[in-house]
């Protein structure tokens, strides 16, 4: 009778690990941050290069009826309220365009003709007129008379918020000799006041303003919030 056969060993072979490669690493790292912001950059480039059509290559012989703001002006710096008196955060208002009123509650003649102005140009804009809200800030801390507000929350309703007097000077600016609540203001989608049209302004040179802000800006902003 045989014997079974002693098992033989198994050969092992033993391999070196590699040293760890930080240089790699960090090579890995700054690509990968790089891919990041081309990303972020191809995101933002609609927006710049509307920007740069509007504020910088712009026509010779072409001139803006309104005043642009350079540098703009954030209206997140602006307290704000409804006319219950309850908070009203400012960023609720990004992503429209708006045509903004300043002034008091007790609205004269003046002021109701400005927030005509404001609701015509807005239905001049034919289909686009649903990129740009209308808005009025009170400035002395009241709402005003019930006739009124119904009439500007008529559809299309105006919005109309109580603003902080010194925040509102702080933030807008008009032309030299005359008064805040002479004047509308122009607030692009991300906040930022941008434009001031001229006290008793022309309408048709107004739309014609907006109408090109909103076509240079036609690639990034769309209608609603």
């Amino acid at each position: 009778m045989n014997a079974d056969p002693v098992p033989l060993p198994l050969p092992l072979t033993v391999h070196s690990v590699p040293a760890h490669d930080l240089e790699a690493d960090r090579k890995r790292t700054t690509l990968g941050r790089a891919k990041m912001l081309l990303v972020l950059l191809m995101c933002a480039a609609p927006v710049i290069a509307s920007y740069l059509t509007y504020f910088v290559i712009r026509p010779e012989g072409r001139t803006n009826y309104g005043t642009l703001i350079t540098p703009s002006r954030s209206i997140f710096n602006v307290s704000l309220k409804t006319l219950d008196g309850q908070a009203f955060d400012a960023k609720q208002l990004k992503g429209q365009w708006l045509l903004i009123s300043v002034g008091p509650s007790t609205c004269d003649q003046a002021c109701d003709a400005r927030l005509f102005t404001q609701r015509q140009l807005r239905e001049m804009l034919g289909r686009e007129r649903s990129r740009v809200d209308r808005l009025w800030l009170i400035t002395d801390g009241q709402p005003p008379a019930p006739s009124l507000r119904a009439s500007a929350e008529t559809p299309p309703a105006m919005t109309l918020l109580l603003a902080d007097g010194a925040a509102v000077n702080a933030w807008l600016q008009a032309e030299p000799g005359h008064l805040l609540q002479d004047h509308l203001y122009v607030v692009d989608p991300m906040g930022e006041w941008m434009m001031r049209f001229p006290a008793q302004p022309d309408p048709t040179r107004m739309k014609s303003d907006l109408s090109r802000l909103l076509r240079a800006s036609n690639s990034w902003d769309n209608a609603g919030r």
